[in-house]
């Protein structure tokens, strides 16, 4: 099992007059740590919102690159359903050179809709724009001359996308959240996927992954290109009673601010603990039982390749950000590797 973070940059995180310019550059001192630790993948959302500085990722990413060394650099998620495919191509196959072969990609409708109407487009065609673009994406990875057309999107005439990554074929995972649709299509198109799961039980979204496999398998997919990716909430700390104190006040501020602009319930501490349990979805307390989860995690769902933790948007200062990365890296990771044998 792969392990890492994604991050949605948060400029506000931990201290309030904390400047932009700062921010960022804890961010990048984090994936650098990340390397140096050695977690597997970091990954950078996408958001045109003032709390978060994600809005322009392969820039971000691209800095990342030139003081890391081994670890993967991503999207998570891109927005594709309102941005160019060629665009997004030829900025992630630039951050592929930059890194010297470690960019990729997760692509997805988004969940946050701001980018929708500040960028032109309509939410009725929320899935149709993503549908469109994702052909034409995986079209220009796969050929360096592209014909293609759409409704979204001038035409194409056997036109060439520069430049090419050094990959071979540069990875593009799936990110979905719970709609049956977008499993199967992950599946039919043989891409990875990457399911987020931010709330309620892990082991719930079993009969979703088992579309994906069998949507797969039934195009010819074999099980080593079916890959699994989980994406969750989290945070590690020297004893769980620890993550917790560190954790909970800042989480529960943000869904419950969440919870308003969306209709959700105010969070309180019985649903936390509810959500800390076994089966719950939030990946939080000692190296030890954080590992113990992960594998359970992986095992209801039947196997998972891949696991980010998205821990940076829960009020939590930078040095305990930075001390959760080295718990990660010098505990979890091994942990997990001991348990598994993989």
């Amino acid at each position: 099992m792969e392990i890492g973070i994604d991050s949605f940059a948060s400029a506000m995180y931990g201290n309030k007059s904390l400047s932009n310019v700062d921010a960022m550059e804890q961010l990048l001192d984090r994936i650098s740590f990340a390397d140096e630790t050695g977690l597997d993948v970091f990954g950078i959302g996408e958001h045109h919102r003032k709390e978060f500085l994600d809005s322009a990722t392969a820039v971000i990413l691209a800095a990342a690159a030139s003081r890391t060394k081994r670890i993967r650099l991503g999207s998570a998620v891109a927005v594709l359903s309102a941005a160019d495919p060629v665009r997004v191509f030829q900025n992630f196959a630039t951050l592929d050179l930059i890194s010297k072969g470690r960019a990729e990609l997760i692509v997805g409708r988004g969940s946050s809709v701001e980018a929708y109407p500040l960028f032109g487009f309509s939410l009725k065609d929320y899935d149709a724009l993503f549908k469109e673009k994702l052909e034409l994406l995986l079209q220009i990875r796969d050929q360096e001359f592209v014909t293609w057309s759409g409704k979204f999107r001038p035409a194409m005439d056997h036109q060439p996308v520069y430049p090419r990554p050094l990959q071979e074929k540069l990875p593009v995972w799936l990110g979905v959240g719970g709609t049956p649709e977008s499993f199967i299509r992950a599946g039919a198109l043989g891409l990875p996927l990457m399911v987020a799961v931010i709330g309620g039980e892990t082991h719930r979204f079993r009969p979703l992954v088992d579309l994906y496999r069998e949507a797969g398998h039934a195009a010819g997919f074999s099980k080593e290109q079916l890959k699994v990716g989980l994406h969750s909430p989290g945070y590690v700390a020297e004893t769980t009673e620890k993550a917790i104190a560190d954790y909970y006040p800042g989480y529960a501020e943000l869904w419950t601010k969440l919870g308003r602009e969306r209709g959700w319930p105010a969070v309180t501490r019985s649903h936390f603990d509810a959500l800390m349990g076994p089966k719950g979805v939030l990946v939080v307390g000692s190296p030890e039982q954080v590992a113990e989860k992960l594998v359970q995690h992986s095992e209801a769902l039947g196997g998972v390749d891949r696991f980010t933790f998205q821990m940076d948007n829960a009020g939590l200062s930078h040095a305990q950000l930075m001390s959760s990365i080295e718990l990660i890296g010098r505990k979890v990771i091994p942990l997990v590797k001991a348990t598994t044998g993989l």
